[in-house]
């Protein structure tokens, strides 16, 4: 702060205590010589105050000029004294006056001096406050900067984490899904395995009736044997006569027993394919399916020890038939004939 912006504001603070126009332009003189040191004119009172005509400050400037010169001469009225003392002592007193003023200037502008120090170090610190200020400011900047980027980031963050909420839910559903066809696989397969238990059951039984009917026509057949076993040892001497005739029937039960053994095959490479198929629903029906095949074989083994045994028979039965007297042995012939080719078709 200035001298001319202190002056303004003392005199700012003048208008508000004097109403008065003169007055005001006395205390503006005064304030004008004895604080600032400057000498007042008119004109400056007049810039300074601007209030009233131009007569108002020249009159306020010759009252102060008047009021001062009193103040500054000393009259000594005393009856004993001579004039020249009288004046010499009024000059002394004058002169102490002056001196006094003077000090009190010089005082003045000691003082003024210090208040311009101190209203400069109060500039300084404001300075440095107003920079400090600045520097808060731009740090209290660079802190929303940051408090923004910290949001946005949170914002990102939250949207990330609503996103991996809504896949994870999206997983949980596709694996609450994947177990649903989870279970209804296991439900397919426990069914497939429950009927294939029970076609396994089916086919044990009908493989254990096949062995029991197989057994009892081993039987059958091994009784027939016996019984014709001394007619066979009769008619060795005529077998060596028929055994072309039986390595023909023989040929052709080979024959049927190839077309079987084919037909066995067929049905193998279906098992086999039912096996696979099988094995790849469940690891657990592959010791079914082997015991499944090896009734089957052991099945199909039946079926051809009965047909061979049945062939035996038919044989035999046709052996002894032609055993029989002579004048019967065309009839017996066609009869064995008939027989054999009866017993080929039912190999086949």
């Amino acid at each position: 702060m200035n001298t001319e912006t202190e002056l303004q504001s003392d005199i700012e603070a003048l208008r508000g205590r004097f109403t008065e126009t003169k007055d005001l332009y006395r205390e503006v003189c005064a304030l004008l010589f004895f604080r600032y040191g400057i000498t007042p004119t008119a004109s400056k009172l007049y810039q300074f105050v601007r209030k009233g005509s131009m007569s108002a400050p020249a009159e306020a400037l010759a009252k102060f000029w008047e009021d001062l010169r009193g103040k500054a001469r000393v009259e000594i009225d005393h009856p004993d004294l001579p004039s020249e003392l009288k004046a010499t002592a009024a000059e002394a007193i004058a002169e102490l006056w002056r001196q006094a003023t003077a000090a009190a200037r010089h005082e003045l502008a000691v003082l003024r001096l210090e208040d311009q120090a101190a209203v400069e170090q109060a500039q300084g610190e404001e300075t440095r406050a107003r920079q400090a200020a600045e520097e808060a400011l731009a740090s209290a900047d660079t802190l929303r900067q940051q408090l923004s980027s910290v949001q946005e980031s949170l914002q990102q963050r939250q949207t990330d984490l609503e996103a991996e909420r809504r896949a994870h839910a999206g997983a949980m559903a596709r694996l609450q899904e994947l177990q649903r066809h989870l279970e209804e696989a296991r439900s397919q397969q426990e069914r497939v395995r429950a009927d294939f238990s029970a076609e396994l059951s089916k086919a044990r039984e009908a493989v254990d009736v096949a062995n029991s009917r197989s057994d009892a026509a081993e039987r059958r057949a091994l009784l027939e044997i016996d019984q014709e076993r001394q007619a066979r040892i009769k008619a060795d001497k005529q077998l060596e006569a028929l055994r072309g005739q039986l390595a023909q029937t023989e040929g052709r039960h080979r024959e049927s027993m190839l077309a079987q053994a084919d037909v066995v095959t067929r049905l193998q490479v279906r098992a086999d394919v039912a096996e696979d198929s099988q094995r790849e629903l469940t690891a657990s029906n592959r010791n079914l399916a082997t015991e499944l095949q090896a009734a089957r074989e052991q099945h199909a083994a039946s079926q051809q020890e009965a047909l061979q045994y049945r062939a035996e028979v038919q044989t035999l039965r046709s052996l002894l038939e032609q055993l029989s007297p002579i004048h019967q042995a065309p009839q017996q012939e066609a009869a064995a004939s008939k027989t054999s080719k009866a017993s080929a078709r039912k190999a086949r």
